[in-house]
């Protein structure tokens, strides 16, 4: 896996704290930094997401797409899954993610919890690589809702 993440400055200025990543996968994805009214040259302008929130953002993509294999591996007819990640920081540098809680919504048919729990516990320990990595700083806690379609 592969990805190169280019900064693009202000247009025409070099000012600014944005990037553009460009994925093995051929696909792009952009970063910005939060406006800093100090030092307007180091910080962003706010048009695109931080890239700690991309982290968090590819975190819950990777857990919510296990989550969902799991299940339909299973034969159970999962119809939407959605995770939402709640962090803190640390408050010094380097700001780490220190405690990271995941409260997946499942929507499906005759689901049984304990299903849903497995599946969880499945991405949890054993095969979202994002999740599994951030978990060396951040306390992780999951909980989930599970809806009847």
């Amino acid at each position: 896996m592969e990805c190169t993440v280019s900064w693009t400055g202000a247009a025409g200025t070099r000012s600014g704290m944005g990037f553009i990543a460009e994925t093995g996968s051929g696909h792009t994805l952009v970063m910005d930094g939060a406006p800093d009214a100090a030092r307007p040259e180091n910080g962003g302008q706010n048009l695109a997401p931080r890239p700690m929130e991309t982290v968090l953002a590819g975190t819950g993509g990777c857990t919510a797409y296990d989550v969902v294999l799991i299940l339909k591996r299973g034969r159970h007819d999962v119809r939407a899954c959605s995770v939402k990640l709640t962090t803190e920081r640390a408050d010094t540098d380097p700001k780490v993610f220190t405690k990271i809680h995941m409260h997946f919504t499942v929507t499906g048919k005759d689901i049984p919890p304990g299903a849903v729990e497995r599946a969880i516990a499945m991405s949890h320990d054993k095969y979202c690589s994002a999740s599994i990595m951030l978990g060396k700083t951040a306390d992780i806690t999951t909980s989930f809702d599970l809806v009847a379609a």
